[in-house]
């Protein structure tokens, strides 16, 4: 199953690492305590409409930009097999944050159509 909540904080934290900055200084920009922001990042707090935006505007990106990359996640996510694309957090990188350079692989929607 896949959970909103962690879907958005794999999106933000592309987001974030993206732009080479840190937890600390985009949680002082938002006015979010590094903690919370922190969980959020990891899927284990549900953000408010008005938290998000905070963050995307800390980001300088639009809100309906972050949504739509999770969007785009969750589609991918949900027409894939069961069992393909776990966990979540490897899904992070699809679409427009693909320019995410991390040590770990990234799929990229290619590979998730040719594997369904």
């Amino acid at each position: 199953m896949v959970l909103l909540r962690r879907v958005i904080g794999d999106t933000l934290r592309a987001q974030r690492l993206a732009q080479h900055r840190t937890l600390r200084e985009v949680s002082t920009v938002a006015k979010v305590s590094l903690g919370y922001l922190s969980e959020v990042e990891r899927g284990q707090k549900e953000a408010s409409s008005e938290l998000l935006s905070s963050i995307c505007d800390a980001l300088g990106v639009q809100l309906s930009e972050m949504l739509r990359d999770v969007s785009d996640t969750l589609a991918l996510a949900e027409a894939a097999p069961v069992g393909v694309l776990e966990p979540v957090s490897d899904l992070a990188g699809l679409g427009e944050l693909d320019r995410v350079s991390e040590p770990r692989a990234r799929l990229s929607a290619h590979d998730v159509v040719a594997a369904a």
